[in-house]
């Protein structure tokens, strides 16, 4: 079946009006954003049982047609690692397309690897195993070869029987409502929204600086992530992380000060100097308390407590088919020995496939948690 492409206002909504009595559909894109803070989408590939098409919003001035679509709430949208695909789509009018079946969560339910990729998943579900001659290609010049097409169209054509043999299995092992529930926790829309405020936990270190230094990263972060998305360009363009750090320890107050940042380049200094110390003056006039949570590393114990769960939960995760990521990570494992709820760690079925080892699991005191000075 031949990929169609859609380059043209009347063929998509001539599209979309076929497609929407579907029950699912596989979905895809192709983005850049190399040079900006938001993808800019270049193509997306969509298909049900008898239709496989590619979209080119490089020639469409309205995708309101697609949007729709995407937002019918009767149909399931299929994709694989869905999360930056759905970021891409929040972007296009700040809501995520739901219900969503992400394949890569539920190819792990499946005893599958819990980060196989496409290709690898479409090899071991039907047996075909995809070209990979277009890794490398610029979605956004134009024309789109042949080729291209196909290797886009690809990305959809598979994936609908890698759904319909997810969705059957999962349903036969009564699975199919835990891999919902995971999927569900995809289309909030806080996970896509990228508020400026929040910024700071993107940066990692901060607890070692004392507080004072803590408020001025924070600060820094703010400013950073709402100067980058006012020009849409990459954070790293505007001041890269190991700057900020810089920043934030040495504390500048002076344009002369400032210019003796290791790492912080002319251009920045000459467009964003001024915003960069108004930032840092706020940073040190707000109350000197922690803003990165320090959590006292685990003991010999603990840390030998957490291997010998983690090692257990593997066994129980290989008896049910499932990947061991799905069941329980490490982070969950060291929650428990610092002395958490196994209720809150591993609610529901969770709890229930691993009631065999948490019967036998010891408990140790809680562990503490500090604020650095």
């Amino acid at each position: 079946m031949t990929a169609e492409l859609i380059a043209d206002s009347r063929a998509l909504a001539d599209l979309c009006d076929a497609l929407a009595g579907s029950d699912w559909l596989a979905v895809d894109t192709e983005f850049l954003r190399e040079r900006t803070y938001r993808a800019r989408l270049c193509l997306v590939q969509i298909a049900n049982r008898e239709v496989v098409a590619c979209i080119d919003p490089l020639a469409i001035d309205q995708l309101d047609p697609l949007i729709r679509l995407l937002h019918a709430t009767p149909i399931v949208k299929v994709l694989h690692a869905a999360r930056q695909d759905l970021e891409v789509f929040h972007d296009l009018d700040r809501r995520v397309p739901t219900p969503v079946f992400d394949t890569q969560i539920a190819a792990a339910y499946l005893g599958h690897d819990d980060q196989i990729g496409y290709a690898a998943l479409v090899q071991a579900v039907t047996g075909t195993v995809l070209a990979k001659t277009e890794t490398r290609t610029d979605w956004s010049k134009r024309p789109l070869s042949a080729a291209q097409l196909e290797y886009a169209a690809n990305d959809v054509r598979y994936l609908r029987a890698v759904y319909e043999a997810l969705s059957a299995e999962l349903e036969a092992r009564g699975r199919l409502a835990w891999v919902q529930d995971d999927c569900a926790r995809l289309t909030n829309v806080a996970l896509y929204a990228a508020d400026p405020e929040e910024a700071w936990r993107r940066l990692r270190g901060g607890a070692d600086l004392p507080a004072v230094a803590q408020q001025v990263l924070r600060a820094l972060a703010v400013w950073r992530e709402r100067t980058a998305q006012e020009r849409d360009r990459p954070r790293a363009w505007i001041v890269r992380d190991e700057v900020l750090f810089e920043l934030a320890r040495r504390l500048p107050g002076t344009p002369q000060a400032l210019a003796a940042i290791p790492g912080l380049e002319e251009k920045a200094m000459q467009r964003h100097g001024a915003s960069i110390l108004a930032a840092i003056d706020a940073g040190r006039r707000a109350e000197p308390l922690a803003v990165w949570e320090r959590q006292a590393p685990l003991d010999r114990a603990q840390s030998e407590q957490v291997r010998r769960l983690l090692g257990r939960m593997r066994e129980l995760a290989a008896g049910h088919g499932l990947a061991p990521a799905v069941l329980a990570t490490r982070r969950d494992m060291e929650k428990l020995v610092r002395g958490a709820d196994p209720r809150s760690v591993f609610p529901g079925w969770r709890g229930e496939l691993l009631a065999p080892l948490l019967a036998e699991w010891p408990a140790l005191p809680a562990g503490t948690t500090t604020h650095s000075d």
